[in-house]
């Protein structure tokens, strides 16, 4: 069985208009209320009547970074071995391993073709 997308991610050099765009675009009710200001979106609420969909979020970038990008989160059991496994086929580590929170860990790479995926650990998933 393939790994599920489970998360999406949306940013850019001004995070609150990009979530007001969205939320007035597809009704998507985002919650920015942390310290990061980055903003929720839940999978709840946000799915077809069959329950397909996934949760993401929608942030500004540091002060001096890029323009943004778009990209979405796989999840694996091990970040360290999968940006290990990118490298080993071609691919360049972007990012990673970051424990975001005591129960997250995420990485992110560049596919061959410069692509900007990334890789998401919930700790409950290790072994």
């Amino acid at each position: 069985m393939g790994r599920p997308v489970v998360h999406f991610e949306i940013t850019g050099r001004d995070g609150q208009a990009l979530r007001s765009f969205y939320t007035r675009l597809f009704d998507w009710q985002i919650d920015a209320d942390n310290p990061m200001g980055y903003g929720m979106v839940a999978r709840e609420g946000n799915t077809t009547e069959d329950g397909v969909g996934i949760g993401g979020g929608i942030a500004g970038m540091p002060e001096g970074e890029g323009g943004g990008y778009v990209t979405f989160y796989v999840s694996v059991p091990d970040v360290e071995a999968t940006l290990t496994q990118v490298e080993s086929l071609g691919g360049s580590r972007a990012l990673g391993p970051e424990k975001i929170s005591d129960d997250l860990v995420i990485g992110q790479f560049r596919d061959p073709e410069g692509n900007l995926i990334g890789v998401i650990q919930a700790m409950s998933q290790s072994a």
